[in-house]
């Protein structure tokens, strides 16, 4: 890649990725590299402006995490958030304390003095409300530098350096929760920083295929088609790349949603229709199907089957496939470096993101490794995909296998299929797929009594989830009427043997929270 770039150096905070969704959605390109390898990162992108992260740390304590020092003395504009702002005032001979009154939440702020980064956001002399979210605080900036925004807990809630270009500011707060801190985002990268805004799906489509032609020469891929977007769209754009060298398999585990393994429901994009294969090794699954478990421990059992059926490529032979293609994606690869001891550091199990096992004598092609979920979908719309692969709601790697808490059994996962499918149709109907992120049921380990007619039942409950998002970092229960929910709940308990109760889970994720599903 050789576009302009900004440089996120992440202190652990538990919102590093939303900073970079708002930097990606201004049109420019941005990393996120935790601040141990922030040095030969800075060095390898040459950022026009660095941004540096919160975290759960306090630059009080010794030991605690500093920005290494050729940032500072490259004189490229910096954008501290939270600790970001305290290591950076520190570091560069202001002064932090810790024991004063904290703020967390809502606070206001008043503006002291006009800033680029306030242009058509704040003017000078207005009171506007932030989120905050810090115990120390800035209580002496160097002498060069100059407040900009006060709080009622924080002297120096803004403070900017214009001689050093540090930025003016150099300092914020929790802009990423702040109403309209995407465009105090924007005004740092665009009119402080001023990189180019040359971050296009157009761009990186042309890149990639360039990129995946050199990677492979004259070598043969594999790659397992799951039914989800991110396969589906790593496939075509490696498609494009190398045509016939490449080679689809959708491997059938036992575990996909109903009649998604059938002929008619296969998830192939048209452009792979040809060269794809499928292999079955359901059977195998539910052989090893006896609820022994929890749900993350269950579909990991099923994972060498699935492997097997990718390797083997659902033919005699597999083809001599040197490459296996994989639809890793940003998030994955942040997680899986991000520093030691921070809320972020969780590693997504279901992703090779280091590599492939060596016996498996394969490489990976994951040229999706650089795009958030968003990013995905609008690539595959720029390959040209219809839009029931690009519009596709998410689905676990391990299939209905993690929906299935208190073990998997075959009689559960007929269970599931039927009312997920139920619920599904009902939400089509109504004309709500498209508005709602993702939405699934999830039959819960537990029985209730009901009466159904004159007998008596002890069924499972079923649990309804729906929510909103753009990238999957965030999200929040879609608000259904209830006479949709009415008309859902009833249809799942009269038409599936095994559910007697319907209830529809409200819990929003909060911003920086990771969920394995």
């Amino acid at each position: 890649m050789t576009h302009d770039a900004i440089l996120i150096i992440d202190f652990g905070s538990q919102v590093t990725q939303l900073i970079a969704r708002r930097v990606r959605e201004t049109g420019v390109y941005c990393e996120i590299h935790p601040f141990q390898s922030a040095g030969a990162a800075f060095a390898r992108l040459k950022p026009k402006g660095v941004i540096f992260s919160g975290g759960p740390a306090s630059v009080i304590d010794a030991g605690s995490p500093r920005a290494p020092q050729s940032v500072f003395d490259a004189g490229v504009p910096i954008l501290g958030i939270c600790y970001g702002q305290q290591t950076l005032s520190t570091q560069l001979g202001g002064k932090v304390e810790g024991g004063h009154a904290r703020e967390f939440g809502r606070a206001d702020v008043e503006i002291l003095k006009a800033s680029p980064l306030f242009d058509g956001v704040w003017e000078v002399g207005g009171h506007y409300p932030v989120w905050m979210s810090h115990g120390d605080r800035v209580t002496a900036c160097r002498p060069a530098s100059g407040r900009r925004r006060v709080s009622e807990n924080a002297p120096f809630a803004i403070a900017g350096d214009e001689a050093r270009n540090l930025t003016p500011p150099c300092s914020t707060r929790e802009v990423v929760h702040t109403p309209d801190g995407a465009k105090l985002i924007a005004n740092f990268v665009h009119k402080i920083a001023g990189p180019s805004g040359d971050w296009t799906m157009a761009a990186y489509r042309k890149e990639m295929v360039e990129k995946i032609r050199a990677q492979v020469g004259k070598g043969r891929v594999i790659c397992g088609l799951s039914g989800g977007v991110d396969s589906a769209v790593a496939a075509v754009l490696i498609h494009e790349a190398i045509g016939e060298q490449l080679t689809c398999v959708f491997v059938d585990h036992g575990l996909m949603r109903k009649n998604e393994a059938a002929d008619g429901g296969r998830p192939v994009p048209a452009p792979l229709q040809h060269p794809a294969g499928a292999c079955g090794c359901g059977r195998k699954v539910h052989r090893r199907a006896g609820g022994r478990g929890r749900p993350r421990e269950e579909a990991q059992d099923h994972r060498p089957a699935v492997h097997r059926g990718v390797r083997g490529g659902g033919q005699e032979d597999r083809g001599g496939a040197d490459f296996l293609a994989q639809g890793t994606l940003y998030p994955d690869v942040i997680e899986s470096v991000s520093f030691s001891g921070g809320p972020s550091v969780t590693i997504k199990s279901h992703h090779n993101v280091g590599g492939l096992p060596e016996r498996m004598h394969m490489k990976l092609v994951e040229p999706l490794r650089e795009l958030f979920k968003d990013e995905v979908r609008a690539l595959g719309r720029e390959l040209g995909l219809p839009e029931r692969f690009v519009g596709r709601h998410p689905f676990p790697g391990p299939g209905l296998a993690i929906r299935l808490p208190g073990g998997v059994t075959r009689e559960k996962i007929a269970i599931l299929q039927e009312a997920d499918a139920i619920y599904l149709d009902e939400i089509r109907k109504a004309g709500l797929y498209d508005k709602i992120w993702q939405a699934f049921a999830v039959l819960l380990p537990v029985q209730t009594v009901g009466v159904m007619g004159d007998g008596r039942t002890y069924e499972f409950v079923c649990a309804l989830r729906a929510v909103t998002s753009v990238d999957g970092m965030t999200a929040d229960f879609y608000p259904y009427d209830m006479a949709f929910l009415g008309r859902a709940a009833t249809r799942i308990i009269n038409e599936v043997r095994g559910v007697n109760r319907v209830v529809y889970d409200v819990t929003s994720k909060p911003p920086g929270t990771i969920e394995w599903e």
